[in-house]
């Protein structure tokens, strides 16, 4: 038996996204900017993905910026925002439990003289809007606070935190990495006032490289690519056609039956961390029950190391993750664990469970049987 639980990393495409994107390489492969019917034809798709998507965000359609996907997104943001604003001020906040796609310009922007306050959290992972309110200075630009957590599933209180931000100072923009939370949640920038958020389509079972960036209208954001002067100067090069519809179309499918979906998955997750609960020495990280996000349970197992434990599943055809999947294949210490307070003896020994809309009830009561039969097998060779 196969169970893919690393659908936070990456997930399937769904089927009629990858009937879509090969009608588009095989037959409507113009080049977008070309003036002839080909063009023209390419160039109806990324209309189609710009009407699709501005819906599903009940904004404008000229505010959706296609790019290659969450990390070239979260890039521009951050990057873009401190080239146009810098004369305004020079502080940014985020959090420390953040994607390295967000923590890695933050530290380059550090490196070009900017100053970074990192918002602590508490142990579930969710910060304080207090200490928000104290961070936010006259020179502040931008905020950055990701919606969901992309290892232990912790959702943080965006809508509070947009008004609040307005409120202490108008000026500052906010961006929202919400590359775990597009799809599982139902996200309206303007109504929280996002002035930007990043998305992914491979998260949601649409293609890898391709994603978008809305910047609301009248927020200044610098373009970090130059060329061809594609998307208004703001994104120069070819658009990514195939990858764009299909991230629509991904899109349109995952907020279908969205309602029915989480609650299914809701459920799924409930059943595997219940199943986990009587197995001695395992810590379930993040929030209880549906203050977190449905797809996302992350465990420490007490005295097994994590990759040894992610091999063993996989001999079980049990597909898993150490921790992050998404920041590379190098293990390191994660920064969210750190930040929620998981001491050192379980920093190494932490996996993450990710369901899907494919995930089905059989998968996880098998999961959670070879996790009963394959932890106490593993801790019997650990050397004390």
């Amino acid at each position: 038996m196969e169970v893919y639980l690393d659908n936070s990393a990456t997930t399937r495409c769904f089927d009629e996204v990858a009937q879509l994107m090969y009608k588009i390489m095989c037959e409507d492969y113009g080049n977008p900017s070309s003036m002839h019917h080909k063009g023209v034809e390419a160039e109806q798709y990324l209309r189609y993905a710009k009407e699709t998507l501005a819906k599903l965000l009940k904004v404008n359609e000229k505010e959706i910026l296609f790019t290659s996907g969450g990390t070239e997104s979260d890039n521009i943001a951050l990057i873009g925002t401190a080239m146009a604003n810098h004369r305004r001020g020079r502080h940014l906040i985020t959090t420390r439990i953040e994607h390295p796609a967000i923590l890695q310009p933050m530290a380059y922007l550090e490196n070009q003289g900017f100053k970074v306050t990192y918002l602590p959290v508490d142990h579930e992972g969710r910060i304080s809007l207090s200490d928000l309110e104290q961070a936010i200075r006259p020179d502040t630009i931008l905020v950055s606070i990701m919606h969901t957590n992309n290892e232990i599933g912790t959702v943080e209180p965006i809508a509070e935190a947009g008004a609040l931000i307005k409120r202490v100072n108008p000026q500052t923009l906010f961006h929202v990495d919400a590359v775990q939370g597009f799809g599982k949640f139902r996200i309206y920038p303007s109504k929280m006032q996002v002035d930007m958020l990043s998305v992914s389509g491979h998260k949601i079972h649409g293609p890898k490289g391709a994603g978008f960036l809305y910047i609301r209208e009248g927020a200044k954001v610098s373009p970090i690519i130059y060329g061809g002067g594609q998307q208004k100067g703001m994104r120069s090069g070819t658009e990514n056609v195939p990858g764009i519809a299909g991230l629509a179309k991904a899109a349109e499918l995952v907020y279908e039956n969205l309602d029915e979906d989480m609650d299914r998955m809701y459920g799924l997750r409930e059943v595997l961390i219940q199943g986990v609960e009587n197995i001695e020495g395992i810590r379930v990280n993040g929030c209880p029950g549906r203050q977190g996000a449905a797809h996302i349970v992350s465990l420490s197992v007490r005295g097994i190391r994590s990759e040894v434990l992610l091999h063993a599943l996989e001999e079980k055809g049990i597909y898993v993750s150490a921790g992050s999947a998404c920041a590379s294949n190098k293990p390191q210490t994660s920064a969210t664990l750190k930040a929620i307070g998981v001491g050192k003896d379980l920093l190494d020994s932490t996996i993450r469970f990710s369901i899907s809309v494919f995930t089905t009830a059989e998968e996880i009561r098998y999961t959670i049987q070879a996790l009963e039969e394959t932890i106490p097998m593993l801790r019997r060779y650990v050397r004390h």
